[in-house]
């Protein structure tokens, strides 16, 4: 499975990203081996995912998300 997923930084700013592996890649986010952009909010914590059967659905749905307002984020997380 691919998953498409938002944490929430330490600041209460959201990070959107996609994975194979999404334990895996939490926990590389928590210890600074995820994105540069998490690596100064951590800790980071797993607000929401969808899983996808390909890369490329997760990857779209990713950019999808980046282009929403954080409100819209905010509306999809709960």
């Amino acid at each position: 499975m691919n998953y498409t997923y938002i944490l929430i930084c330490s600041d209460n700013t959201f990070y959107t990203g996609w994975t194979n592996d999404i334990q895996k890649r939490l926990k590389a986010h928590n210890e600074g081996r995820g994105a540069k952009y998490t690596r100064a909010r951590r800790p980071v914590t797993l607000a929401y995912y969808e899983a996808f059967s390909t890369k490329e659905e997760a990857m779209k749905r990713e950019w999808e998300i980046k282009q929403m307002s954080r409100r819209e984020k905010e509306k999809l997380i709960q």
